[in-house]
């Protein structure tokens, strides 16, 4: 009966082939997502004598291999954030009859919570799929003859996506193009493509087809671009602004400061360098925000928190005097950096010109010398599940509509993989408070970095964030580089609306500054109130959870403990009045505690 068992069990792992009028030569096997039925791309077969293929952007493998064909073969599957089920052998794997001219398809599940679409870049894109006489959604397949790119930045000005990347690879020789590729792509109600299916890119090619350098800038060495930024002006017209970087060997930068895109030329011109003394400099993805304080609209960078902004005005942006750092770092010339705090012992951030950013090297070193504690470091997040800190390297943060705050997504260093882990967090405002992350994406042993959300791509009010990074093995210590793959773009989407991405957001004792009144407050403080958030709730249910009123303000709290939570507790007077306080604080003179817990909230 055991071994009956067993044998059926392996049966039901055995996927059905299905005849199709396809290409006669090969056999078609489709992986495809087992929550979507939407095609996997970066899956990787292995016969058991290791000859391996991978899936392409639709999923699919055009399999013809002399000597393997006609027959049985099992293939060994296995991809980054997906796990095909094992076989009583604890084989994770599939036999397939490779008969030309016919399709298999395979469901593979998903462990990421982000959805793997397809790669942007590089030659190939849709390459078995081509091969098997399949329709592929964009028209070249080896647009710009590019071959690989590193880091995204995007932003529309008329009908088009303008794209620009980093050092670019080509066909012909090793060295490509240092000095920033570009391309634009039609937006989607323009004519541009469903951003599950691909962008379709129209490259800046130069004469001999490969994409063009677009921004030769003056100075020594290679060139970067970051901050990419567009402006509204007077006329209706609108401006593209980046901040550029001059790179020599290894990594060293020898000269920052502000390019505008001519779009009839499709090229970066030079508009204003940053003078070395400048000691607040933009860097990440602009997110533009309006400031209801100053009735200003700002552009606020972020590499993880924003931790720069602009006036986002031309005249602004090109003088080097109006970046303003939100630090909580002391005005100092000296090498060594000193902290400012408030009353209560918490970092006193502000706007300031007179000190820079806590970049991760002063907050290595305020760390080492016990100036503040690891979790207080500007880039550092908690797990979710674990409680752990997570440092954190580069990412991106706008505005969800569907969510109503900001959502942050960035990768991880030395998490999983060295630059491979990508997180997800929430704050009510662009500054924070940043807390609680959940991860979203993984890589075994392989680089994901710098993600790059896509705002324009959200078309369903914000339930859906399509994000992209640049896949590669530096930085990984993975000597193996998956063929076409590698140093190029991904897709990824994630859903808003998945029940994992509900985090813990700020709850605040809040005081009216003029009529010196409180009240409870779960995510922002309404305008003309001030505090600092006294623990962290959810807003609406999960599993383990159960609604409580704080005030009036409606909060979800965590019906049992865990990691990062603490109880939260009743009191009351003979009036009959309440306050709440957590495990082991006082409560005020005159109030009891009721041993019967609220639920158990997340620690600030």
């Amino acid at each position: 009966m055991i071994r009956l068992r067993f044998i059926l069990g392996l049966m039901m792992l055995l996927p059905c082939t299905i005849s199709v009028g396809q290409s006669s030569r090969y056999t078609t096997i489709k992986i495809v997502d087992d929550q979507t039925q939407r095609g996997v791309p970066l899956v990787t077969l292995q016969t058991v004598n290791d000859r391996q293929f991978v899936t392409d952007s639709n999923g699919v493998i055009a399999f013809h291999e002399p000597g393997l064909m006609n027959q049985e073969v099992f293939f060994h599957i296995s991809s980054h954030g997906y796990e095909y089920p094992q076989d009583g052998f604890g084989y994770r794997g599939a036999k397939i009859n490779t008969q030309p001219g016919t399709t298999v398809k395979l469901k593979i599940k998903r462990i990421n919570i982000a959805e793997r679409h397809y790669r942007v870049t590089g030659q190939g894109i849709y390459r078995d799929s081509q091969l098997a006489g399949l329709r592929i959604p964009i028209k070249d397949n080896v647009p710009g003859n590019v071959l690989g790119c590193d880091s995204v930045l995007t932003e529309a000005i008329g009908d088009y996506i303008y794209w620009f990347w980093g050092d670019t690879n080509q066909a012909k020789y090793p060295l490509g193009n240092f000095h920033v590729s570009g391309a634009r792509s039609r937006r989607i109600n323009t004519g541009g493509l469903d951003p599950r299916l691909g962008v379709d890119l129209e490259y800046f090619v130069n004469d001999q087809g490969f994409a063009k350098e677009t921004a030769r800038l003056p100075g020594e060495g290679l060139t970067w671009l970051d901050c990419l930024m567009k402006t509204f002006e007077e006329d209706g017209s609108n401006r593209l602004f980046a901040v550029y970087m001059k790179v020599k060997a290894p990594l060293t930068i020898t000269q920052r400061g502000v390019a505008e895109f001519n779009l009839e030329q499709q090229l970066w011109e030079h508009r204003m360098t940053f003078p070395d003394s400048q000691r607040v400099i933009p860097r990440g993805h602009a997110l533009r925000y309006h400031d209801s304080n100053d009735e200003t609209d700002y552009f606020y960078f972020a590499g993880g928190m924003p931790d720069v902004r602009v006036p986002a005005t031309a005249k602004a942006l090109l003088n080097p005097r109006e970046y303003e750092a939100y630090t909580c770092l002391a005005n100092s010339t000296g090498s060594s950096y000193q902290v400012g705090r408030h009353a209560n012992g918490q970092l006193a951030y502000r706007w300031t010109t007179l000190a820079p950013a806590m970049t991760d090297k002063i907050a290595n070193e305020l760390i080492a010398t016990k100036k503040i504690q690891q979790h207080e470091a500007a880039n550092s997040l908690v797990d979710f599940d674990s409680g752990k800190q997570i440092r954190t390297q580069h990412g991106s943060v706008y505005y969800n509509e569907y969510k109503r705050r900001y959502v942050m997504i960035v990768s991880q260093v030395r998490g999983t993989s060295m630059l491979g882990e990508i997180w997800y967090a929430e704050a009510p405002e662009p500054t924070g408070p940043w807390k609680y992350a959940r991860k979203i994406v993984t890589h075994n042993k392989y680089s994901f970095y710098n993600p790059k959300q896509h705002p324009l791509f959200n078309d369903n009010g914000g339930r859906s964030i399509f994000f992209e990074g640049t896949y590669t093995t530096t930085f990984s210590g993975n000597e193996q580089a998956t063929p076409g793959y590698n140093y190029n773009q991904i897709m990824y989407e994630v859903s808003t609306e998945d029940p994992r991405l509900t985090l813990p957001l700020p709850v605040t004792l809040a005081r009216s500054s003029s009529r010196g009144t409180y009240r409870w407050t779960l995510g922002r403080l309404r305008d003309g109130y001030t505090g600092a958030p006294a623990f962290y709730a959810l807003e609406s249910p999960v599993d383990g959870t159960r609604e409580i009123s704080l005030g009036g303000e409606e909060i979800w709290v965590a019906t049992e403990a865990g990691p990062n939570r603490v109880a939260l507790y009743e009191w009351k007077n003979s009036k009959g009045n309440t306050v709440v306080r957590l495990d082991k604080e006082e409560g005020p003179v005159g109030y009891v505690r009721n041993n019967l817990k609220l639920g158990y909230v997340w620690k600030k």
